[in-house]
């Protein structure tokens, strides 16, 4: 069976899904995305991924482009058009299609939706969390509002790609000698008391929904979290490191830049972490 897409309303084959060429999504980024796991057919984190996604479209001005519980249908219908229970959901909405004009298009036009689905499984990065991952810092030069997750990529791309080169994981992004985040993850460090330190949400980071569950996580485990930014050289210094993500979960960092951290292997508490969150997942998304 071809791979499904949802585009503005319709599913389409995967190959035949497009855009308009004056989607404001192409022409000036002017969009935002979420991504979003599903477990055995239910939605995890799905709460926290929507109330981001209303957030960024607010702060730009772009309306929802269908209720909650149009929305919830739609991912529902086309996991199960491509016949997948455990999927990993990407959602793009877009102020829409305007003849190319800097100034929002009057009058307004009704926003685009893009949605794809993939097979996700849980655990098919617990051999890479098991062996830990290497990062690499790299200049934080993305715009000042981050914390809205726009389409607009290119820095955190060049980062990505930066840290491919190298042979690393991840890209730490790094502003005034202060790690704000990875290129497409939440940065931690575990300092020599047990401490987890993350930066706090702001303007300079986008504040990932695996973070929040992360941080629930830790206070389940009654493990103590200071939320302030942290220099690179104190995360080189650190006991332990990890990142997170929707994807990667709590992902366990063994070096940065040249630099091992501890005896090269994942530490106990990001690995404690991560168990408590694949089964805090499965809990709640009733698997």
């Amino acid at each position: 069976m071809a791979q499904i897409a949802y585009v503005n309303g319709a599913y389409v084959r995967h190959c035949d899904a497009a855009v308009h060429i004056e989607d404001r999504g192409y022409q000036f980024a002017d969009g935002i995305y979420e991504a979003c796991i599903m477990i055995d057919g239910r939605c995890w984190d799905i709460d926290g991924h929507l109330e981001r996604m209303k957030r960024s479209l607010d702060a730009l001005e772009i309306d929802m482009p269908m209720g909650r519980r149009a929305l919830m249908i739609a991912m529902g219908e086309l996991v199960r058009r491509n016949r997948l229970r455990d999927a990993f959901v990407y959602l793009q909405v877009t102020r829409g299609v305007a003849p190319r004009n800097h100034p929002f298009p009057k009058p307004w036009t009704p926003p685009a939706l893009v949605m794809t689905a993939r097979r996700f499984n849980l655990d098919q990065s617990d051999a890479q969390a098991a062996r830990g991952v290497s990062v690499i810092s790299h200049p934080d030069i993305r715009w000042g509002r981050v914390d809205i997750k726009s389409v607009g990529l290119l820095p955190n791309v060049l980062a990505k790609e930066a840290a491919v080169k190298e042979g690393a994981y991840e890209a730490w992004l790094v502003r005034d000698d202060k790690v704000t985040e990875g290129s497409s993850t939440n940065a931690w460090i575990v300092d020599d008391q047990g401490v987890l330190i993350t930066h706090p949400k702001s303007h300079e980071i986008l504040g990932g929904i695996t973070r929040e569950t992360a941080l629930v996580c830790a206070q389940e485990l009654q493990i103590k979290v200071h939320e302030r930014a942290f220099a690179l050289e104190e995360a080189k210094n650190a006991t332990e490191a990890f990142i997170t993500s929707a994807t990667s979960f709590v992902m366990p960092v063994t070096k940065i830049d040249t630099t091992v951290l501890g005896n090269g292997k994942p530490g106990p508490v990001a690995l404690r972490l991560r168990e408590a969150y694949k089964a805090k997942a499965r809990e709640i998304a009733g698997a």
